[in-house]
């Protein structure tokens, strides 16, 4: 009886200690002057998915898309992730990531759409463009 109460406490005491070196998961917002449409958004989650599991360990658990504010806000694991490779993520997926313009490649690769305002991208008047299709 001694071993199964010893045998349970130490089990007690070893998953507490796992759950304490887990790191808490933090939010970072990053503006982006450029995402600001419904198909920039889906550009960016697929970009954002593949990125997630081949290069960041699984370290982004969501992400929410602000159109109408052109902001991306990010829950994440601070010990695989960090703000500046998800600015980064953005950059290589052709979106300005807070004061971090895209990257040119990437950026030359975006529909007109998902350009910035100044090259002609974004919202135009009359045609809203942060609202779903209708399929």
């Amino acid at each position: 009886m001694k071993k199964l109460i010893t045998l349970a406490f130490a089990i007690i005491i070893l998953n507490s200690l796992i759950y304490a070196q887990e790191s808490k998961v933090q939010w970072a917002t990053i503006k982006s002057a450029n995402l600001k449409c419904w198909e920039c958004k889906e550009r960016l989650e697929k970009y954002l998915t593949i990125e997630n599991k081949a290069n960041m360990e699984g370290g982004i658990i969501q992400w929410k898309i602000n159109l109408l504010q052109g902001e991306i806000k990010f829950q994440f694991y601070p010990d695989r992730v960090t703000v500046d490779m998800l600015r980064t993520a953005l950059n290589n997926a052709g979106f300005d990531a807070d004061k971090e313009l895209a990257t040119e490649e990437s950026y030359k690769m975006l529909p007109p759409i998902c350009k910035r305002a100044t090259d002609g991208g974004g919202p135009q008047p009359r045609m809203p463009c942060h609202i779903e299709p209708i399929h």
